[in-house]
């Protein structure tokens, strides 16, 4: 286990906590006897880049300090580089972004201190990761993924909570809100749905291919994922009247809303999905481009400390 690290912070993460608490977080990573380099991101994508160069420049431990949509951006820049296989690039996170969701399925601490000395201690687990193809008008683009992708409302309610957030609505509180207010404005989408050659079709409200469980800051819309069976899980919500979203809200949070009958649960190692009008993707939290989209699993393909094996 390395004890030297190439620590990436997004600054502006938790509405600036990544910034604000660096000073604090360094100094327990000193204290703790961690050694390490450290980088701030500047702009949207730029800790794929600082991945890479880390690893090109022979790091093979990288701490993220930020949220799920940095270590989504940290994960890619592990899989587009072309040095060493992606198991041989030790992750870890300290979180300060806003939801926190993929170290609750895999056993991240949420607290500095916790995450730390999860990090001194180097206990390590490895889970799939998710390769899905998308478009961005009419250009076909790729992403790595290790948490969930959501479509249809997800993805909706997903693009107005970042929003929100921009704008200084902080917690998981924009998410709950755009939950009910986005329902006004949505409509449902015809969809084609393949998964491993099992063909499915019909109006639907959303979708969540997941290898972790949660998404939407601590809610369980995958609650049957398992992050290193080398499947996708997929759940899919019907045409569901609106009312019933609303009446079923607690249920997203304990994953018993997959009894609903309009919903149904699929697992498979590949996923295409297909829509009329096009719907759009969010993963890790980030909102992405449209449909139609292809997904494949990555069995057994990131190394990240936890505290505990998932």
């Amino acid at each position: 286990m390395t004890n030297k690290w190439f620590v990436i912070v997004n600054p502006v993460s938790g509405c600036g906590k990544g910034k604000k608490d660096w000073q604090k977080i360094s100094n327990l990573l000193n204290d703790a006897g961690i050694e390490f380099k450290y980088a701030f991101t500047k702009y949207r994508g730029h800790a794929i880049k600082i991945a890479r160069k880390a690893i090109e420049e022979g790091w093979r431990g990288i701490i993220c300090v930020g949220g799920d949509g940095t270590i989504n951006e940290v994960v890619n820049g592990v899989f587009t580089q072309n040095y060493i296989p992606t198991t041989e690039v030790t992750l870890a996170m300290i979180p300060t972004g806003e939801g926190k969701d993929w170290g609750r399925t895999i056993g991240i601490p949420s607290d500095y201190e916790g995450a730390i000395n999860a990090i001194r201690k180097g206990v390590t687990f490895v889970q799939d990761a998710g390769l899905v193809k998308y478009y961005d008008g009419d250009t076909q683009r790729e992403r790595y993924f290790v948490n969930v992708a959501g479509t249809g409302y997800d993805a909706f309610v997903t693009e107005k909570a970042n929003y929100m957030k921009e704008h200084g609505r902080s917690g998981a509180l924009p998410y709950l809100l755009s939950l009910f207010t986005c329902l006004i404005k949505y409509k449902y989408t015809m969809v084609k749905l393949r998964v491993d050659g099992f063909e499915s079709g019909g109006e639907v409200f959303s979708l969540n291919v997941g290898i972790c469980k949660y998404n939407g800051g601590g809610m369980m819309q995958v609650p049957g994922a398992i992050p290193d069976d080398g499947l996708f899980d997929l759940t899919v919500v019907k045409k569901l009247g609106k009312l019933e979203v609303i009446k079923n809200v607690r249920g997203l949070y304990d994953g018993s809303f997959i009894n609903h009958p309009m919903v149904r649960i699929y697992r498979g190692k590949t996923i295409s999905i297909e829509s009329a009008p096009k719907v759009y993707l969010e993963l890790d939290g980030e909102s992405l481009g449209h449909s139609p989209f292809q997904f494949g699993i990555i069995p057994r393909s990131v190394k990240v400390v936890v505290k505990i094996r998932a």
